[in-house]
This record gives structure tokens, sequence and C-alpha cells, in this order.
């Protein structure tokens, strides 16, 4: 079992920035304005040859119940009880505040093991002040400075000693294949969050009636039938004209980031809206991107005339992505559980098709036949010759075809095979790229051929 390291303190401390330094990687959001963490963000770590999780949480502070302030600080004091080691975070230049030491308490009441770091150290007259913690009642205070690494090291001799080797703890533990990522995007409020509790079976993702209550691209391990997953959700994403704030635009930069190193995508609809201009043009922001696509129809329970609604959206989804026909629509209720076994398999299904790979010879016979069904139009007078087609990459499939004229073969007729390429191999919903080259069989004349 890895040992579970939880960062918190008030919002602003720092703690995203020292959760990004300890991940070794941007993994979230950091920003002046306080308040830019909302979730709990887990990420791996690793000192020597021993890995660890590390969680980013919501800054502690008093709210009234009910509200989004309160739900974040619920999130955060289920870290901490939850964690194995608290790393609790105050601010150096501000020193000890009321509420620093009314969180101290709750620490000392709920965590296993706390340790106190100082952070905004920058100088040595700050790190100096920085015993002014003894006050907290946490034990010595490590000074820090997470932006600029200093006293990075002194916490990381904090986990070392604190981590039980991965050799023991997981001696026993079955090898699994790595985890997919899987990105769930969508329009703000469309039921993102909703959904990611629901397949997570708790709820570790803030959620309510507030639009754009999710800020950072949040990954989650998960598995599902046996397959490891790394299930992220992000933050909605709304017309570019209609950003209108910072923290909007770094949030929207961080949902595109996820979906780059995404291998599948959930777009979320919300069916009490139906299928608007933006939930299209985030389809085809995620086939231009290349990434296996299924579409969650969501609130489908509160839809009137559902096969009426599943042929409008199936109609309108192939006119919209043509580089993608076949899309898979899958009705659910993110609040009830309704279809969401069938989600996960839809996703699993355009996945395996996103790694197919066509053998060459089954490929050029069926170039054949789909010329001599329908010739090429001629280019500049001349006889346009498909002389042969191959497979050069997966992720999405990709194949190079080679012709006398690759300048005149219309995009119409790209598209015809694009379709012939996914009746023929079962390549539905998947987002197909071919490339034109000029040239003979590069493989003609060559041993075997």
């Amino acid at each position: 079992m890895q040992l579970r390291v939880a960062i918190v303190g008030r919002p602003n401390v720092g703690k995203s920035t020292l959760f990004n330094r300890l991940a070794g990687r941007r993994a979230a959001l950091v920003d002046p304005n306080p308040g830019m963490t909302r979730d709990l963000n887990v990420s791996s770590g690793q000192i020597g040859a021993e890995d660890f999780q590390i969680v980013d949480t919501p800054g502690l502070e008093e709210a009234d119940a009910g509200t989004l302030a309160a739900r974040m600080s619920e999130a955060s004091e289920r870290a901490l009880a939850e964690a194995d080691l608290v790393l609790f975070m105050i601010d150096g230049r501000q020193g000890v505040t009321p509420v620093d030491r009314e969180y101290a308490r709750l620490a000392r009441t709920h965590a296993r093991e706390v340790t106190l770091l100082v952070n905004k150290c920058d100088s040595p007259a700050l790190a100096a002040q920085a015993v002014e913690g003894f006050e907290l009642g946490l034990g010595e205070p490590i000074p820090i400075s997470a932006e600029h690494g200093l006293g990075i090291g002194d916490v990381e001799a904090v986990i070392a000693a604190r981590n039980v080797p991965a050799a023991l703890a997981d001696a026993d533990a079955p090898d699994q294949a790595r985890p997919i990522p899987i990105a769930i995007v969508g329009r703000p409020n469309s039921g993102k969050s909703t959904l990611t509790n629901r397949l997570l079976g708790e709820d570790r993702m803030l959620t309510g009636p507030e639009p754009g209550i999710t800020r950072d691209s949040v990954g989650h391990a998960w598995t599902w039938r046996g397959r490891r997953i790394e299930l992220v959700d992000t933050a909605g994403l709304r017309r570019t004209s209609r950003v209108d704030s910072r923290p909007e635009a770094v949030s929207a930069e961080s949902t595109r980031r996820a979906l780059r190193f995404a291998e599948a995508a959930v777009l979320m609809l919300d069916c009490s809206e139906a299928l608007v201009d933006q939930d299209l043009a985030i389809a085809a922001e995620v086939v231009q991107e290349g990434r296996a696509l299924v579409v969650a129809a969501n609130k489908w329970d509160l839809v009137r005339q559902p096969a009426a609604m599943r042929r409008a959206l199936v109609e309108r989804l192939d006119d919209t992505l043509p580089q993608a026909r076949g899309v898979p629509c899958v009705a659910l209720s993110a609040l009830t559980g309704h279809g969401t076994s069938r989600l996960m398999q839809a996703v699993f299904t355009v996945h395996q098709r996103w790694n197919r790979r066509v053998p060459t010879p089954a490929l050029n016979r069926w170039l054949r036949a789909q010329t001599d069904a329908h010739q090429p139009p001629r280019a500049g007078g001349r006889a346009q010759r498909l002389r042969f087609m191959t497979q050069v990459n997966v992720r999405p499939p990709t194949f190079a075809l080679f012709a006398n004229h690759p300048g005149g073969l219309p995009r119409s007729y790209v598209r015809y095979l694009a379709n012939g390429l996914r009746e023929t191999f079962d390549l539905d919903g998947v987002p197909l790229r071919i490339m034109v080259r000029k040239g003979d069989n590069p493989y003609a004349g060559k041993a075997g051929n």
C-alpha cells in the first residue's frame, strides 16, 4: 500500500506549488487568485526508488453550511483524516493566523501524523521567523519556499522516513498494464463531476448547482473490470468569447492539456438543453486531437421522447463530425447511475478500434475493390491511379495512400475511402487520417512482394 501524503492549509499558502514540486510535473493549477483548487487532486511522487501518493486539497476556511466553500473545506478535512502523513502549510510572510490555529487543532485531533511547513520563506530573515509556528503545537516547523525549491529536501526526508518500501508493500500485488487515461469533458454544469463520483463509487469531486465548480483537471486511479484507468474530471469549456476571467482561462487550458494526454474522451451532454453548438465545438476539438470519443447523453431520465432525441443526436453528430462518423452515443443518468456500465463498455470498444492495425494485404485488396466500384476522378485530364495503401500508425489509425497525382484527388473521394474503411474494418467512431502521397508501391521489387 502506497504512503498517502496530504497537503492542507488555508487558501493561497502555496499548497498546489508544493504539490507540483513533489509530483515532479505541473499536475495542479497555480495562480495568484485564491481558491483555484476546489477538488482533491491526487498524483504520484517518487523519492529514490520508493513511490507515494500526494494529495492537493482545497483551502481550509470557515464558511456557512451548504456553501461551496464549506463543501471544499469538508473535502480537505476528509483528506486530512485519511492521509498517512499530513503536510500542514502556513504562509511565512503572514505568520500564524487565527484560522491556522483553528485548523491546526483539527489536524492534531484527526490526523495520524502531521509535519508543519512554513512556506514563502525566501530569505534568511523569513526563515528565522518560522519559529513562530511552534505555537501551533505541531512540532518543529520546516521553513521552505515551494516556488524556489528551498527546503524541499527536508520535506522529502520526512516523507522518505515515513514511507514503506514499495518492494514490501506491493510484493503480492498483481502486475497490471498501464492505466488508460480517459478525460471527461463538456460544458460547465453538464454533470462531469457527478459522473466521476458515480463511476468511482464515492464523492471525491465537489458537485452542486453552481456552474464552474471544477477548475483543475483532476485524475483518479480507478479499475473497471480488471482494467486500470486514470479517470480525469475536467473544468467545463465555454465559448472563448464568453471566458471573462483569468481563472476560467487557466482552467480551460488545463482541460485542453488533459485532452492532449488522454487516449479517450467522454463528452457529457445535458439533454435538458439538447445538442448545442458548444457541444459540437468540443466534440470537434476531441476529434482534431485524434482521441477516441464517446458521447454521454446525460439526464436521459428527463427526456420525454427518447427515440426522437437519440435519432436527432446521432444524425447531428454524423453531419458535424464526418471525420469520426459513427461516434457512440450512450444515454445515461449520472445522478442515478443508469447507463454508466454501457458507457464504459462503449469507451473500451472505441479505444480498441483506436488501437487497431489493418494488415497491408487486406488493405490493398480492399483498395482495389473500392476503386473498381467507384473510379477516382481524372486529374487534369489524366487518369488517377491509386497504387498502394498502408497503415503507418495507430492511435488514431493513420494511412498512407500512394497515387500518381495526389494533388488531384478531391477531398470527397478521400471521404469515400474513409467511410469504406470504417465499414469494412470496423472503425466506426474513430478519427481516421489518410495522407495522400506521390509515388508507386514503395515495397515493389523487394523480397516477398
